[in-house]
């Protein structure tokens, strides 16, 4: 019993599972996206369902449909640039189960950038109809959370996680009614895909080790000697919504307040796999049956939900103020995650202790010209991770924006925008060990830019 007990805590979390579910993601908090507009993102987001003229409030306020103008088209996409990069005298030490084990250094390199280059497209359709246009239909297709890194699959941390890939895309139809020209409701509803795949490397030397309390040793099986690799995979499609509402305090001020929906998702189908070392499987076919094998899981995860106040004011007839603030409740949502296997293998419950999050953001336009309009703006955006729980799969930090934007409108009809951030970050810092002993300790270079281009058609 006690060496079955045993291999349930190793297995639970050596499969890597105890960072499947966390992502991190460069350009907002953790893995939430809010790269859905070329305009926007010029502005460092700063008036995003309050400014006038830009319709991606169909997906994140469609109470704002009431301040675009007419029929039109808009589609979105934004490069991410994101980098991160373990340094800092990183190390790795094979601690072994319960403390024991070797105590030799982890071979491996710092796994190069883990970071990438990602397209985020959005796209959007906004239609007024009914009495004086006072009534207003929109459709959208958005990217609201999305991440990936990868790193060398023999790097230092490889235990700890290789890859992390999510995507999740909404797909949404709104409505909006105008009360009069000052007051307006708006309610989105979206139908959300979610793809996770998260891998990692396996040390069944040091599980095979701690099964047998150290026999192994006789076979070759010590920790650090018998490295093999575990995929987890899922998906599911669930429902959420926006409810929104736009006040004109005067004809030159908007105040705007959403609401998006936390989206709760059911994985039934989730598939994991392992490569498992032949020695090891026959050194623990005893003691862990049904461990390690091919099955399907479930698990339940919950999107976060958030509130946004967004504040426009026209000063002159060139000069546009605006601000933000928006908060996300990450904290209900990812306390923890209870996985549940279909083979042997015990339930596991994933602890991620995320706190909420504030981000906050101020800027501007300046119309230059009947044709040119400029953008600035800046931001702070808080990362729900803390020194304690932070890993290689959320290297996330709290940053800074610094943004520019440029729009041209050279007829009536169309409209073309552009749209630049800086991240300024600091270095958050990794000490984290598996449950197979191995430690990890340093500290990451994250590293962000985001590039944005749209067109927008009248008709």
């Amino acid at each position: 019993m006690h060496t079955a007990s045993k291999i349930a805590r190793i297995t639970a979390l050596a499969v890597g599972i105890a960072g499947a579910l966390a992502w991190g993601q460069a350009d907002a908090a953790a893995f939430q996206l809010k790269e859905n507009s070329a305009k926007g993102l010029g502005r460092a987001f700063a008036g995003s369902t309050s400014a006038w003229g830009d319709a991606s409030v169909v997906a994140t306020n469609p109470a704002s449909m009431r301040l675009l103008d007419g029929r039109q088209f808009q589609a979105d996409v934004s490069a991410i640039s994101f980098s991160a990069k373990m340094q800092d005298g990183y190390s790795g030490r094979f601690a072994g189960p319960g403390g024991a084990g070797t105590g030799m250094p982890i071979q491996g390199g710092n796994g190069g950038d883990a970071g990438m280059i990602a397209p985020v497209p959005a796209t959007y359709f906004h239609m007024p109809f009914g009495e004086n246009d006072n009534m207003h239909f929109g459709m959208s297709l958005t990217a609201p959370f999305g991440f990936k890194t990868e790193y060398d699959r023999t790097w230092v941390g490889r235990y700890h996680g290789v890859k992390t890939d999510l995507k999740a895309v909404d797909l949404g139809a709104a409505f909006s009614y105008d009360v009069n020209p000052y007051v307006s409701f708006g309610v989105s509803v979206f139908y959300e895909h979610l793809a996770i795949e998260l891998s990692n490397a396996v040390d069944f030397g040091a599980v095979a080790y701690g099964a047998t309390n150290g026999a192994s040793a006789a076979l070759g099986l010590y920790p650090g000697s018998a490295d093999g690799f575990a995929t987890i995979e899922g998906k599911n499609n669930a429902w959420g919504y926006v409810l929104g509402a736009t006040f004109s305090v005067t004809e030159d001020t908007n105040i705007a307040l959403s609401y998006r929906s936390k989206v709760k998702h059911k994985i039934d189908d989730g598939k994991a796999t392992f490569d498992v070392p032949g020695n090891v499987a026959t050194a623990l076919q005893t003691q862990a049956r049904g461990i390690f094998v091919n099955t399907g899981g479930k698990a339940e995860l919950t999107l976060p939900a958030s509130a946004t106040l967004s504040l426009t004011h026209r000063v002159n007839d060139r000069w546009t103020v605006m601000g933000d603030l928006s908060r996300t409740a990450w904290a209900p949502s990812f306390d923890q995650v209870v996985v549940d296997f279909a083979s042997n293998q015990p339930d596991n419950v994933l602890v991620f202790g995320y706190d909420d999050t504030t981000f906050a953001s101020i800027g501007a336009e300046y119309k230059l010209s009947d044709t040119i309009t400029l953008r600035g703006g800046v931001a702070y955006d808080q990362t729900p991770t803390t020194d304690a729980h932070r890993d290689v799969r959320v290297p996330d930090v709290s940053r800074r924006w610094l943004s520019f934007g440029l729009g041209w409108t050279p007829s009536e009809k169309t409209e073309f925008d552009f749209g630049y951030t800086h991240l300024f970050t600091n270095a958050p810092s990794i000490n984290i060990t598996s449950a197979t002993g191995s430690t990890l300790k340093g500290s990451y270079d994250v590293r962000g830019d985001v590039l944005g281009a749209s067109i927008n058609y009248k008709f």
